[in-house]
């Protein structure tokens, strides 16, 4: 199995450029699924996306956080080792500017301080795809998307007829975890399932003692899509997350634990009437944390959205987009509770200028109860001189609303307005034929009317976040069978001249992948980070700085549809922390089977 930083087949597809007019078909590689309104050829989107499929979608790490880790223009934080408190940062934007979505289900917790997802315990279990989209896209998201959007897909089976694919582990921190996923494919339609457990005894969350903090979970996810008749086909996914963790309640008290159910579900209906694809959906999504011991001992958040989705042919070059959404949303933090709701319509034009310029153009309009409109937009191009060189500028405006929390919390402030944020970057890309690709992004994102904790509850502070930087990544075949592999990024994010805090000045991760006769194969990557400033609340003596991890694997095809794999991680037992106060594990090695029927 192999290791790879991005798939180069999907980066050559999507950069060649056939040499076509604008009134034929292109053939530019993957869909993305994220980066616009409806689905586009990764080759004709501006926008800056990374697309891991298969195993390189996290099913070498025990956590997909792991995975992410190593993309370019995204880093992590952790309040301890799996299950804990985790989230990421997109160009050194924390996770609140992140929109995160399953199976099309936004999964954002309505009931925490900041409408943000913990990817803490998400396991690769069933994740078929990832895609990584970056820069203000509240054009297409609406709020939250200031640093862009993570779209996560689980197991679809490509085969007619039934197939799926199963593994089960074990390893460091006495960890035990299976999964599988099948599915059913006919002619007109499919249904498929994902089942996964992990149960760990963990490490101690907190650096101040040494008690283990154990970590339990299921999950389940669904998806079918049906054709009822040549012009209608209905589809729809479920998903669900249950789990209990052990925490550090504090430096003196080391006992607790918390408990979380999430469900979520989506349905839809596309109806084609001529040029014009028409698209109705609901989701839903709901989340119960417990504390039985806590200040707070319960929290809820809840999810409710409606949409329409119209998609019009104007010709053979151009595209025109369209939809209406209605979102509501409620939490309850103890005897603090609050609603809200939210209806914006948005518009995107997907134009074919020539048969070697792509642009699209979005639209949006949020109308929310409580603080009124916001529009935003989205002006992104690909220019393709040559078959195997591209150049991509974006330039979008964002918001994020101000959380329920933030608004009716204990500490909130009921009249707070949204933070506003513009971006802007360039990018370039290069292909090699068949051996790999090699690609650079500068950026620029700017956001204004923070909203922070100041005095005695939320307010809007004055200032300007600003993140600025750069972005490498690459992947070469330097012989048949060994291929070099390498990502680099950048980032000065500074508010008003003051650094943000736990934000990596320098990421570098380097590797290499190969294959070994007809059944082995195997890889090693090396990742450091270096320059971190510690939050102002980290204990003294932390441990937030410079670290490098690395990371190995070997695996063995003891069949044509099964392998047996050994995997090591933080192989130098690097002792390092990226939230301060909080542990992270030393090495760890885990012995695995996967296979496919």
């Amino acid at each position: 199995m192999k290791r790879i930083l991005l798939t180069s087949t999907i980066l050559t597809g999507a950069l060649a450029a056939t040499a076509a007019t604008a009134q034929q078909t292109y053939d530019l590689g993957t869909l993305v699924l994220s980066s616009s309104l409806t689905p586009v050829e990764l080759g004709r989107t501006g926008a800056t996306v990374e697309v891991l499929d298969g195993d390189d979608a996290g099913a070498l790490d025990t956590s997909v956080l792991g995975r992410l880790d190593r993309l370019p223009g995204v880093s992590s934080i952790s309040n301890g080792g799996l299950g804990n408190l985790g989230t990421i940062q997109i160009r050194g934007l924390p996770a609140r500017y992140v929109g995160v979505r399953i199976n099309g289900i936004d999964v954002a917790d309505p009931s925490n301080t900041q409408n943000q997802f913990n990817f803490g315990g998400l396991t690769a279990s069933g994740v078929g795809r990832i895609e990584v989209l970056k820069g203000s896209q509240s054009a297409l998201y609406g709020s939250e998307a200031i640093a862009g959007v993570v779209s996560i897909t689980t197991f679809v089976p490509e085969e007619l007829g039934f197939s799926g694919q199963a593994q089960v582990e074990a390893g460091a921190f006495s960890t035990t975890s299976g999964s599988i996923s099948s599915g059913y494919r006919s002619d007109r339609g499919y249904v498929a399932l994902s089942y996964g457990h992990i149960n760990t005894d963990g490490i101690s969350a907190r650096s101040s003692d040494t008690e283990d903090d154990g970590f339990e979970q299921t999950t389940a996810d669904m998806t079918a899509a049906y054709d009822v008749t040549d012009t209608l086909t209905i589809g729809g996914a479920l998903h669900y997350r249950d789990g209990e963790i052990e925490i550090d309640r504090s430096t003196s008290n080391s006992s607790g634990i918390n408990y979380y159910t999430e469900q979520g579900a989506r349905v839809y209906a596309t109806l084609q009437t001529g040029a014009v694809t028409h698209t109705l959906s609901y989701s839903y999504f709901d989340i119960d944390r417990d504390d039985p011991n806590g200040f707070t001992t319960t929290f809820t958040g809840e999810r409710h959205n409606i949409g329409y989705l119209g998609s019009a042919e104007l010709g053979a070059a151009t595209v025109l987009t369209f939809g209406i959404d209605h979102t509501e949303e409620k939490f309850t933090s103890g005897t603090a509770r609050g609603d809200e709701d939210d209806t914006s319509l948005k518009t995107e034009l997907l134009v074919a200028a020539t048969d070697q310029i792509d642009v699209s153009a979005a639209l949006r309009y949020d109308d929310d109860s409580s603080f009124g409109g916001k529009t935003t937009g989205r002006l992104a191009a690909v220019w393709r001189p040559v078959q195997d060189l591209a150049f991509r500028a974006v330039v979008g405006t964002g918001y994020r609303a101000p959380s329920l929390y933030e608004r009716f919390g204990p500490f909130g402030l009921a009249t707070l307005q949204p933070e506003e944020s513009r971006s802007y970057e360039l990018g370039v890309e290069k292909t090699f034929g068949t051996l790999g690709f090699a690609k650079a992004t500068i950026f620029y994102n700017e956001i204004d009317d923070l909203i922070q904790f100041a005095g005695s509850s939320y307010n809007q502070v004055s200032g300007t976040t600003k993140s600025k930087g750069l972005e490498l990544s690459g992947e070469y075949a330097l012989t048949t069978a060994i291929s070099a592999f390498g990502a680099y990024t950048f980032t000065d994010a500074t508010t008003d001249g003051a650094r943000l805090v736990r934000t990596p000045k320098h990421d570098l991760v380097v590797g290499l992948q190969g294959d070994f006769g007809d059944r082995w194969s195997a890889y090693v990557d090396v990742r450091r980070v270096a320059d971190v400033k510690p939050s102002s609340f980290a204990p003294a003596g932390n441990k937030v700085g410079d670290y490098t991890l690395v990371g190995a694997g070997v695996s063995y095809d003891v069949s044509p549809n099964a392998e047996i794999y050994l995997r090591v991680e933080n192989l130098t037992d690097e002792d390092y922390e990226t939230a301060g106060g909080f542990n992270q594990p030393g090495r760890a090695a885990y012995l695995g089977l996967r296979a496919s029927f």
